[in-house]
């Protein structure tokens, strides 16, 4: 009998040990310590795009992420300073508001921020110049409407390498040839621009150029597709693309229109995005999250949540 008693013993102490030990791994898979963030994204389209599965990887860290984007389409860092310098003047002036009737400090006052972001214009990435004085003025009204906020800067990203801006340059001075060296110099103007306000990157753009410049998994252009030819629904192949590339859209009078779209990011472009966001709001490592976008190979969404781990460690170093 005492025999059994101990058998018996022994394997309700196996049982809990197998169940502490699941308990734990399940506990590293989401996170030690479940965390609220809230963000306050200060943006355009860019920032819609790197933050839009942001909330689906926080999901599955275990964390809940409260996020209020603040975005206008192709807005520089001149037009939100301008907005908040009209608002200031005359509160009755809509156009120091947003399309939804707030201001920037209504905004900033609206909930206790733990971050808020801010990012220029695409366009405008490569040139420093455009930065200033937009992006100090920025930086000292988020400080005095939300004092506890950390300001975050987010870099974006160079345009796919087959974008008419490299394709068909303009030959403007200083207008970036390539991707490569769109990247250099706007990676560049993000430094010096962090530096002089005292606040972290969010390296997005250094997780794009990784992947992108990737021997196995980066974007190579398909040679054999000739634009001017192509019948719908022909594309090419566009095999690891971050951006949304070449696509067909049907205008009013159902005509199919071809159109190359090298500036935003796709499913993949997003995914590698918000992972980058995850790792720098949330201080975790993003390789072990377990959410993939619906229709993105397994193998390559590792790949992406490395290279935003990647990322993030070489901004620490």
């Amino acid at each position: 009998m005492e025999t059994m008693k101990t058998s018996l013993s022994n394997r309700c102490a196996r049982v809990v040990v197998i169940a502490l030990v699941g308990l734990a791994w399940i506990a590293a898979a989401i996170g030690a310590e479940p965390q609220t963030v809230r963000l306050l994204t200060i943006g355009n389209s860019f920032s819609r795009n790197a933050t839009h599965y942001l909330p689906d990887l926080a999901k599955a860290g275990g964390h809940t992420l409260i996020h209020r984007p603040i975005v206008v389409g192709g807005a520089s860092l001149q037009l939100h300073a301008e907005k908040f310098q009209k608002f200031e003047l005359d509160a009755t002036d809509k156009t120091g508001c947003y399309t939804n009737g707030r201001s920037l400090k209504q905004e900033l006052m609206a909930d206790r921020w733990d971050f808020v972001t801010i990012q220029q214009a695409s366009i405008k990435s490569h040139d420093i110049v455009t930065y200033r004085p937009f992006a100090e003025q920025l930086r000292d009204y988020i400080k005095k409407h939300a004092p506890q906020a950390k300001l975050l800067v987010h870099q974006t990203w160079a345009y796919r390498c087959d974008d008419p801006r490299f394709t068909k340059p303009s030959g403007k001075p200083g207008e970036p040839a390539t991707r490569e060296v769109m990247y250099r110099m706007l990676t560049s103007a993000y430094q010096t621009i962090a530096a002089e306000l005292g606040a972290c990157v969010i390296p997005v753009g250094d997780a794009l150029h990784l992947a992108d410049s990737d021997p196995k998994w980066g974007y190579r252009p398909d040679t054999k597709f000739v634009s001017k030819n192509a019948k719908p629904p022909s594309l090419p192949d566009q095999t690891h693309s971050l951006h949304v590339g070449w696509q067909w859209k049907k205008g009013k009078d159902g005509k199919q229109t071809l159109g190359m779209d090298g500036h935003h990011a796709n499913t993949a472009g997003e995914y590698l995005g918000a992972c980058v966001f995850y790792e720098v709001l949330f201080s975790e490592s993003v390789v072990g999250n377990r959410f993939v976008p619906k229709g993105l190979d397994a193998d390559y969404a590792r790949f992406l949540r490395e290279t935003a781990h990647k990322a993030v460690a070489n901004l620490k170093h």
